[in-house]
């Protein structure tokens, strides 16, 4: 009875200490895990800025945190991109092409209504130089609507014009693409204002 009674504490014994080393083993590997993923997040996080060709580690903020500026710097390339023109036909169709991946149909539908009007043939035919320049981007994220105020310059042989720009719209949240970096899409555009500052007459 008594070597009975010694093999039973053996078992008993050998099955708590196997069920502890599986316990023990299940807890290394979660714990490793967790480490893993961790680790893994902390290196997706971490990113090289070149300086003069020097790599330089920085860390991404939070990607809520940085949204606000995302949007404020896509709705600034558009505008840029969109009203940003040269008397160079090539130029003028490669700058609509990039600033129409940042918009829904309302750039599209814009876009067209300048070319019927004859205005980048203008543009083109009269070799004038238009850029804009960003005053202020009013941003409600409640409600994803902007309003960008700008300052457009007119630069033609004769005239210098400085001009009001006014526009509106809303933004939403898409996939990041080659085109679309911020992976941000501007909806229902419009422009409210795009009146005359100023006209200068250029003196030959």
């Amino acid at each position: 009875m008594a070597i009975v009674k010694n093999l039973e504490e053996r078992i008993k014994v050998n099955k708590a200490v196997s069920l502890g080393a599986i316990v023990l083993s299940i807890l290394i590997v979660i714990c490793g895990f967790i480490f893993s993923y961790k680790l893994i997040q902390d290196t997706r996080r971490s990113i090289y800025i070149l300086d003069n060709g020097v790599p330089i580690l920085a860390k991404q903020t939070d990607l809520l945190l940085n949204r606000p500026v995302e949007y404020k710097a896509h709705i600034d390339l558009f505008h840029s991109l969109f009203f940003t023109l040269t008397g160079d036909d090539d130029f003028i169709k490669s700058q609509i092409e990039k600033s129409l991946y940042l918009i829904d149909e309302t750039g599209m539908k814009e876009h067209l209504n300048l070319k019927e009007k004859g205005f980048y043939n203008q543009v083109v035919s009269s070799n004038t130089v238009i850029t804009v320049k960003a005053d202020s981007i009013k941003l409600d994220e409640g409600t994803q609507k902007f309003i960008y105020y700008g300052t457009q310059t007119i630069n033609r042989k004769t005239q210098l014009i400085l001009r009001k720009l006014v526009t509106e719209g809303y933004i939403k949240d898409v996939p990041r693409s080659e085109n679309n970096p911020h992976g941000v899409l501007i909806t229902k555009w419009k422009t409210l204002d795009n009146s005359d500052i100023s006209v200068k007459v250029k003196y030959r």
